[in-house]
């Protein structure tokens, strides 16, 4: 078994792309990839410095795959199927989960609501933040063999675009008061945090298409293309294809390695690796101890055919079918054999969130102070 993830969160985009300007970040490493954390010690940040105050964020721009998408390709490709969505929304609400999502989890933590679609048209609220994540997308550029491979063309380069739109338009229309209640504050965009949750499909694509030599020899250039973003089958113990997790731990060693550099080359800056990847793997090899049944299994799928995932329609005697969940996904880390489940998403966050994955052991909210 192998699952990919990758997250970065940073704050401080004062004049748009490249990020790192007086930074404060955090880096995350996930078959399961790396989560960062960037805070930039604005103003109000460095009132905050040494105190024990909690950081006060005004709004979450995500970026990223199907792991934080939250309604981007279900409002671009057709909706997200029941019965995803069953744990706690009650239907379909564009996520590919039965329930809410780890970036669902931080904006809670923080206090802000649920971050609407970039390319959600109806009801959209753009004024604590903005998703532009999209499932099936990676941080490379998608060229002619990505796309004939079926990823999402929305790569990351694509979505920074998109959030340069957004921020351009911004200022063009916030003199228009009948916009204000919905879009984002411009004195907001310094001070937010920046989350990106992407990677895992550009080490699928690596794994399935390349040999080993070949995949690990591809991370220098994913981890170039992942940091100018920021800056400009063999089974193991516990029946995880160890092939596919050492690529991704060599994945989260050499960005690991680039976070470490980054620290040499920032002025006024803290730099922190979470190592997401022992955090979900711990997950997996002590389910029973947090409560979870087989870690193995998923919760959505199609009785009878076990050819179909969750997302996929079947047609029976003229009549559309669709997958069903099982009666416990709190039961459950996986959700449709891919995706995590909202219980496993929450176990997660609570880890990114007390820090106790952390080196060193930083909280999300404390993430604005450096001591």
């Amino acid at each position: 078994m192998s699952w990919l993830y990758s997250v970065c969160i940073s704050r401080n985009l004062n004049t748009g792309w490249p990020l790192i300007k007086h930074l404060q970040l955090v880096a995350i490493g996930i078959v399961i990839v790396g989560f960062i954390l960037v805070a930039s010690l604005g103003s109000r940040s460095k009132r905050a410095i040494g105190l024990s105050e909690e950081c006060q964020i005004p709004a979450i721009y995500n970026f990223g795959d199907s792991n934080s998408d939250t309604g981007c390709v279900s409002a671009a490709f057709g909706r997200v199927p029941y019965p995803n969505g069953i744990t706690f929304f009650g239907k379909p609400s564009g996520r590919n989960c039965d329930g809410r999502l780890i970036i669902d989890f931080i904006a809670e933590k923080v206090g802000l609501p649920y971050l609407s679609a970039y390319l959600d048209a109806f009801q959209a609220n753009f004024q604590h933040g903005t998703d532009f994540a999209a499932s099936g997308t990676t941080i490379q550029h998608v060229d002619g063999k990505l796309y004939g491979s079926g990823f999402n063309p929305l790569s990351l380069d694509v979505q920074l675009l998109q959030f340069e739109h957004l921020k351009e338009r911004t200022n063009e229309l916030y003199a228009q008061a009948s916009f204000k209640d919905r879009m984002p504050r411009r004195e907001d965009f310094s001070q937010a945090l920046y989350t990106f949750d992407i990677g895992q499909n550009d080490i699928h694509y690596a794994v399935t298409n390349m040999t080993d030599v070949e995949a690990r020899q591809a991370i220098p250039e994913l981890m170039n293309q992942f940091a100018q973003a920021i800056e400009p089958g063999n089974i193991d113990e516990i029946g995880c294809l160890k092939y596919h997790n050492e690529v991704a731990k060599e994945f989260n060693r050499q960005l690991k390695n680039r976070i470490s550099e980054l620290r040499t080359q920032l002025d006024n800056s803290t730099l922190v690796y979470v190592d997401i990847y022992s955090a979900k793997y711990s997950l997996i090899s002590r389910s029973k101890e947090y409560g979870f049944v087989d870690p193995f299994g998923y919760c959505c799928k199609h009785s009878g055919n076990s050819g179909l995932f969750c997302w996929d329609k079947e047609t029976m005697n003229g009549t559309a079918v669709y997958a069903t969940s099982c009666s416990n996904p709190s039961g459950y880390i996986s959700w449709d054999s891919i995706h995590y489940t909202e219980a496993a998403n929450r176990w997660v966050a609570n880890r990114v969130l007390d820090g106790s994955f952390s080196d060193p052991p930083v909280p999300l909210s404390r993430l604005c102070t450096k001591s």
